[in-house]
């Protein structure tokens, strides 16, 4: 693992862009850059050993997905990112897991919501009509995908393009084809943050892949709250 972590992501609330809901003056604990996991990509490596090269590269917050777990295994995997993103102050979000503790709790679309309410909830939306529906059951942030074609999901709907998202009264983490050159189009169109799985869980050095988009993070005007 190389590549220095950028001054801006020593901690989750000096995360590059800590998102802030537009037109508001309160900002989510989430940065603006969400690693997604997905251990099916890492070419053999454990994936709390890609995760821990990831936090290494300046990733502050963590969405753990891998759904094909037993519950048990969802529990113990959990325990171990969240024991590698304390060290930064970092956030584990859980995809569809309500029991299984973590900082918040991310919906899949077709989710019904928790009877407990979480400390942060998202949701991830394919369309503007999504978004506000997520918005009206009490969701904090959504992904909105995919923006651009996906090498890790291809064929999973139309690319919606950076113009989708303007507009949102929610949050919205651009996810699908995201990368260092285009992260910036996406913020500029209003995106809070974006989301990457593919690039950084495929990457030869997860490290220097993370740096490198906090790094474009950064340059498109998001090293501040």
């Amino acid at each position: 693992m190389s590549g220095a972590v950028p001054a801006a992501a020593t901690s989750r609330h000096g995360a590059p862009g800590a998102g802030r809901p537009e037109g508001t003056g309160q900002s989510l604990p989430l940065p603006a850059l969400v690693v997604v996991t997905d251990g099916s990509l890492t070419r053999g490596r454990p994936l709390s050993k890609v995760v821990g090269a990831a936090i290494e590269g300046g990733a502050r917050a963590v969405l753990m997905r891998e759904k094909h777990l037993s519950g048990i295994q969802r529990h113990a995997l959990a325990d171990e990112l969240r024991a590698l993103l304390r060290p930064v102050d970092g956030i584990l979000l859980v995809a569809s897991g309500p029991a299984i503790p973590s900082d918040g709790l991310h919906l899949a679309s077709a989710d019904a919501l928790p009877k407990a309410a979480p400390a942060l909830l998202g949701r991830s939306c394919h369309s503007a009509g999504d978004v506000a529906a997520a918005a009206a059951q009490g969701c904090q942030y959504a992904t909105l995908s995919p923006i651009f074609p996906s090498t890790s999901k291809p064929g999973y709907g139309p690319a919606l393009g950076p113009g989708a998202l303007r507009g949102h009264s929610l949050p919205v983490w651009a996810l699908g084809g995201v990368g260092p050159t285009n992260a910036g189009a996406c913020l500029e169109a209003g995106a809070s943050g974006v989301a990457v799985m593919g690039l950084v869980m495929r990457a030869e050095d997860p490290t220097a892949a993370v740096a490198t988009m906090c790094a474009a993070i950064v340059g498109a005007g998001r090293d501040k709250r």
